[in-house]
């Protein structure tokens, strides 16, 4: 009879720790690209503050090019994605729908460091074009599509106006990047009572677009 082999802690310990390392990874490569913008952040950093060999990053990212996409996709991709999942089984009204989009947008992303992304990329678009295409196409486009999507869901149940879906996915989204985009520039160094808590600000923009469009 085989002796019954104990469990290696040191192991197991290795495993999770590799099966830790993306994410990681992606944690640190986001904050270092908000703090320090795109061209400025070497790969080298990232690994370091993920604690780990430059080599190793580049066993999951084959390059920073790669990684920042994989930082895009992990931080702001993938939550339109499974917005859009949501709206197809969505059984509210639409103007609740309307307003519930705009709310967990700041939860899930205005609000958090991963939305540091748009300021970055707005300020290196021209350096980095084809970075910029990817963020259009894997973060805005999708993002007005879903806008456009709940309108069209609103007109056909005869919810809410009939509009140009183009241009009122313009108009609701560019308040939401007008935020982020200050907090990220002008706030930290020109903080002004004027300027309201995002929430109710938010709260008011929900309310002036539902009221708009309800029949």
């Amino acid at each position: 009879m085989s002796a019954i082999q104990e469990p290696n802690p040191a192991a197991s310990k290795r495993t999770r720790r590799k099966e830790a390392r993306p994410g990681e990874l992606l944690e640190a490569a986001l904050a270092l690209f908000v703090e320090k913008g795109y061209a400025a952040t070497r790969v080298e950093e990232v690994a370091a503050r993920a604690g780990v060999s430059k080599g190793t990053l580049f066993l999951y990212f084959p390059s920073k090019e790669e990684l920042f996409k994989a930082v895009v996709r992990e931080n702001a991709g993938r939550h339109v994605a499974d917005a859009m999942r949501e709206v197809a089984g969505y059984t509210g009204t639409s103007a609740e729908l309307l307003h519930e989009f705009i709310q967990r947008w700041w939860t899930q992303y205005g609000g958090t460091p991963a939305a540091g992304l748009t300021k970055l990329i707005m300020s290196e678009a021209a350096n980095f074009p084809d970075l910029a295409q990817y963020y259009q196409d894997e973060v805005v486009q999708p993002s007005h599509e879903l806008v456009r999507r709940i309108l069209q869901r609103g007109i056909a149940r005869r919810e809410l106006r009939e509009v140009d879906l183009n241009v009122a996915a313009h108009l609701i989204v560019a308040p939401l990047v007008q935020l982020v985009t200050w907090r990220f520039s002008m706030a930290p160094c020109c903080p002004t009572p004027l300027l309201p808590e995002p929430q109710a600000l938010l709260d008011m923009h929900a309310d002036m677009v539902v009221r708009g469009l309800t029949i």
